[in-house]
This record gives structure tokens, C-alpha cells and sequence, in this order.
């Protein structure tokens, strides 16, 4: 068997970040492979063709090769299920659904707050300057639903750790990193994820400017 993750050459990608700790989680065995997203390494025709999208994340299993990094961590689940492999994904079908659903949230709303809080200013150097009034709307939306989900939690989203967690506390570090308000409870949340072994293996990699 050969698992293959295709990141970005800067580590600077939340969704390669949620592949890479998917697939530490389930402690599978795995390479990383670069791709120079800076000098449009993920257009030439050898990454265009392999992974049909440009986009990184790609996991390369074998002879197949799937993007996006929620559909990787189902495949993962699924491919190599519990218990013979720790689950990414919640095992009951409402909170699997709860945890599909934020996934896909996060990763498709938020835009004023992602130009405003790039993970550049996660991972190397904070924002200074404050948040605009739309991003600051993103912002109180994404606070607010945080606020519910973990509501009687008090280290998960869903007693037991998932995938949706460490996509949540990204997220949320968006904000946390650069010091803008986040209530209390949630900065801890997000400092308890970012602890994780998986997520610290990832910050490893981060190159050092």
C-alpha cells in the first residue's frame, strides 16, 4: 500500500493542514510530496492531470488520487475504518452529519475574515491592523455558532475528538493569533486542539522566515 499527500510547498494551507492530521490520526504510514503553488508548479500538466482539480490537498492511494481535503478524510474513514484505525469522522449519524456540515461551512463562507486573517498571519506573522466591519461580521458569526456547538463540551465538539475540531480551532486561530476578542472559553478550545500531536507534527514543517 502507498499513501501519498500532496501539500503546498509553504505549509500555509488549512485544508492540506486537515488532510495531513486526518491521515496522522488514523496513523497510517505516509509520504509527503510538495507542490510550488507560487510558480504554478499545480497547472503544469503532471499535477494538473494527476489530480484533476490543481488543487492541493491530494491524497495519491495507490492508483487513486481524490481532492479536497473533506472528501479525503471520508475516504480515509472509509477506506480504513475504525477500529482498526482510529475514526476521523464521528461514528453516530447525527454528529457525523453535525461534522460534515461545519466542515463544509467553514470551508465555503468566511471570505472577509480569510483575506483579512489569511493563515499566513497564523502561522508566521499576525495582522496588526483591525478587522474590517465585514470581516468583523464573519467574525461574530463564526463565534456565535462556535458558542452552540461546544455548549456542554468540554474539550470536543463532539465528546470524542474529530476532524471537525481541528478545522474549527483553525478558524478560530484566525482570529486568536492576531488578537482580535474571543471569548475565553473558546480561545482555550482552540489552544487544547493546537496541542494535539498531529497539529504540532504539521507546525514542524512550517518553513522558518
Amino acid at each position: 500500500m502507498s499513501l501519498v499527500l500532496y501539500v503546498d510547498s509553504s505549509y500555509n494551507s488549512p485544508y492540506a493542514l486537515s488532510a495531513f492530521v486526518a491521515l496522522t490520526e488514523k496513523r497510517l504510514p505516509f509520504s509527503l510530496a510538495t507542490v510550488d503553488l507560487g510558480a504554478g508548479v499545480n497547472r503544469l500538466p503532471a499535477y494538473r492531470d494527476l489530480s484533476l482539480t490543481t488543487r492541493v490537498p491530494a491524497l495519491a492511494h495507490d492508483d487513486f488520487v481524490l481532492t479536497e481535503s473533506s472528501a479525503i478524510s471520508e475516504y480515509l474513514d472509509e477506506a480504513f475504518p475504525a477500529p482498526a484505525h482510529p475514526a476521523v469522522l464521528p461514528q453516530g449519524l447525527r454528529e457525523r452529519a453535525r461534522a460534515r456540515q461545519l466542515q463544509a461551512w467553514l470551508r465555503s463562507d468566511f471570505l472577509p475574515l480569510r483575506d483579512e486573517r489569511s493563515t499566513q498571519t497564523v502561522f508566521h506573522q499576525p495582522a496588526t491592523a483591525p478587522l474590517g466591519a465585514e470581516a468583523r461580521a464573519s467574525a461574530d458569526k463564526l463565534i456565535h455558532v462556535a458558542e452552540i456547538l461546544l455548549d456542554g463540551n468540554a474539550d470536543n465538539l463532539f465528546g470524542a475528538w474529530c476532524i471537525a475540531d481541528t478545522d474549527l480551532a483553525l478558524m478560530l486561530h484566525r482570529l486568536i493569533k492576531s488578537g482580535d476578542p474571543v471569548p475565553a472559553r473558546l480561545r482555550d478550545y482552540a489552544a487544547g486542539q493546537w496541542q494535539r500531536d498531529s497539529v504540532q507534527q504539521w507546525l514542524r514543517l512550517l518553513p522558518i522566515y
